[in-house]
């Protein structure tokens, strides 16, 4: 099963809530997901008249595609429930907040879906120790064994 990771979101944010979303694609998109052509950089999603979409998701043109291939960055609707959309929406309006795409999987009925997180970034010094609790962590599992 591919499951493809953001794992700069982690670094650079705090996640207070998470969901899972369809996303809106073409035939040649979801054989690139499957190859595992995508890249999260610079990649963010927004709302715009009451909808969720996903901008600078970078999914690579499909090596076999003919005339109708996708293009590789362009914005993608999210599908979400009325009722996510209005309190995420909600709470991005507070200071700090942002929307990022943290990982595309697919599921057992091969739907593509994409895990979106509701997070503040960190600072500096909060990466740091970040850093340090998991190199801490790393130290403690060595000699536990």
């Amino acid at each position: 099963m591919t499951e493809l990771k953001n794992r700069s979101a982690f670094h650079d944010y705090y996640f207070e809530d998470k969901l899972v979303a369809g996303m809106v694609l073409v035939g040649t998109e979801v054989k690139s997901i499957r190859e595992g052509k995508v890249s999260f950089s610079d990649s963010y999603c927004f709302f715009d008249k009451h909808e969720l979409w996903i901008k600078g998701l970078h999914i690579a043109e499909y090596k076999f595609g003919t005339t109708n291939n996708h293009l590789a960055v362009h914005d993608r609707k999210l599908l979400l429930n009325k009722k996510e959309i209005k309190k995420w929406e909600n709470k991005l309006k507070e200071k700090g907040y942002t929307v990022v795409p943290l990982r595309i999987f697919f599921t057992e009925n091969n739907l593509a879906k994409l895990e979106i997180g509701l997070g503040k970034g960190k600072k500096l010094h909060d990466k740091r120790e970040t850093i340090k609790n998991r190199d801490a962590e790393r130290e403690l599992k060595k000699y536990v064994k």
